[in-house]
């Protein structure tokens, strides 16, 4: 299909999910011409509102069994899905045999970029299981240093519908894509991209873990300048390998990060400088100095690593370094991120909610050194055994919360049987006070009590932002005496 408003007229377009990807998506194209067709699998009285709100503006919608969300709209000839849609959903299974392509939000974003007929702002992607967010956030305040227009958006919470087709006019993109929007973007070619780092995620979704690394590499299909890899990871399939299986452009070049001392054609740490070998006049012979580790906030290992992933794609795109080192040090991570609370009796408090699996979970623990922690909720399938035996020296002690508390309590037995444990069986709205009481009887001065759960929170919370501000909100009492 082309990007042409006038070849969108009268196309009958089926959008699969209502949402924060399906409505926009709907929207954009009514407002094109096309005959659009929303299905969504739920008829609850979220979606029946957004449906009665879509329908005023003339956008048919089905519901439920009942709009049976599984049969084709007649005539489809697109289908373009909410990210979340899993790939075995009958309604894929239907528009395959028919013949019709299935599009996600992204990839509708990607056809529509020049729509108006101007040159559209090129794409830094940002994929991985854990650091997405943050290095795509890096990437725009460095790129925002360098005097340039941009946003970052995608994944991130802001609509790629929005930034290609608002009246706000870009120089680049910062875009954080996730495994499920890559799976439904098959045009996407960014002008640099990289993978942050692979780990078990979303297996029941993708169906392996094979499968689920092929769609990350997706995002380096294509690649006209650099693909950004992570030469520290000792996983296979590594974010190397996946650079070595994409189809890119002719000159494009594999770009590693390290937290040793780089080689040439990579960044990478020397002392407490973060240094750049790659586009430099001499890879061989030259280093570029781009900031100070103290420029990072914060400067857990993990952190430092998405600093040099974001430096690489910005060095990429012609940044140059003193601009690095200040959108470095202007950047501000999200809450709920390896986030200082407070010190209380010598013993520091870390709010890293958002560590909702093990390998995030890792490499926060990575970071500390004495450690109460603070772990548990939904385990999502996952395995906590590589997960303790990696971080078991660092423990002081660990308390445990949430419905699969019992998989961390086996792990923690098995391969870290010193280690005292607390066991809060309770998931009530005041569990998280009493995991933080007992974990600061278990702390001594000089420790950190770190919530990095390393398991998803709809267990006990909304989500992983409420876990991390009853957390918070447990520690302001601790440290008032009110616990």
């Amino acid at each position: 299909m082309s990007s042409s408003a006038a070849d969108w007229r009268g196309r009958r377009v089926t959008v699969a999910g209502l949402g924060v990807s399906g409505i926009p998506a709907a929207r954009v194209l009514h407002g094109l011409g096309a005959h659009v067709t929303v299905v969504n699998d739920g008829a609850d009285e979220r979606a029946r509102a957004q449906a009665a709100e879509l329908e005023a503006e003339g956008i048919e919608v089905r519901l439920g069994e009942d709009g049976s969300p599984a049969r084709l709209p007649e005539g489809a000839e697109l289908v373009v899905t909410a990210p979340g849609w899993r790939p075995d959903h009958p309604l894929f299974a239907t528009a395959g045999a028919a013949g019709v392509p299935v599009w996600g939000d992204v990839e509708l974003a990607w056809r529509l970029r020049d729509l108006d007929g101007r040159a559209p702002a090129p794409w830094l992607a940002v994929t991985g299981t854990n650091g997405k967010t943050t290095t795509v956030r890096m990437l725009a305040s460095i790129l925002e240093a360098a005097g340039l227009r941009t946003a970052a958006v995608g994944n991130i919470g802001v609509s790629l519908l929005d930034a290609v087709l608002g009246d706000e006019r870009y120089d680049v993109l910062a875009v954080e894509l996730s495994s499920y929007q890559l799976h439904w973007a098959p045009s996407v070619r960014a002008h640099s991209a990289a993978v942050l780092n692979l780990a078990p995620d979303h297996l029941d979704w993708h169906g392996s873990m094979e499968a689920y690394a092929a769609d990350k590499g997706r995002v380096y299909e294509g690649n006209t300048v650099a693909c950004v890899y992570n030469a520290d990871a000792t996983d296979k399939p590594s974010t190397e390998d996946l650079v070595r299986e994409a189809d890119v452009e002719e000159g494009c070049r594999a770009i590693g990060f390290t937290l040793g001392t780089p080689g040439p054609s990579q960044l990478g740490l020397v002392d407490d400088i973060l240094v750049d070998r790659a586009f430099v006049a001499n890879r061989q012979k030259q280093a570029q100095e781009l900031a100070q580790v103290s420029d990072v906030n914060p400067p857990a290992p993990h952190n430092i690593a998405n600093a040099l992933a974001a430096a690489a794609l910005a060095r990429a795109f012609g940044v140059e370094p003193a601009a690095v080192r200040e959108g470095l040090r202007n950047f501000r991570p999200d809450a709920h991120r390896i986030a200082f609370v407070a010190e209380v009796d010598g013993v520091a408090y870390v709010d890293d909610s958002k560590a909702t699996n093990t390998h995030a979970a890792e490499a926060s623990l990575a970071a500390y050194d004495p450690i109460v922690w603070i772990a548990g909720g939904l385990a999502k399938g996952a395995a906590f055994d590589e997960l303790v035996a990696r971080s078991a020296g660092r423990l002081r002690g660990a308390v445990l919360i949430g419905a699969d508390r019992a998989l961390v309590r086996e792990a923690l037995a098995r391969h870290a049987p010193q280690v005292p444990v607390v066991d809060l069986d309770r998931t009530d709205t005041g569990a998280m006070a009493a995991a933080v009481r007992e974990a600061a009887r278990l702390a001594r001065p000089g420790d950190t009590v770190l919530l990095a759960p390393a398991c998803a929170s709809m267990d006990m919370f909304v989500n992983y932002n409420k876990r991390g501000e009853a957390f918070e909100e447990a520690v302001r009492a601790l440290a008032a005496g009110d616990a």
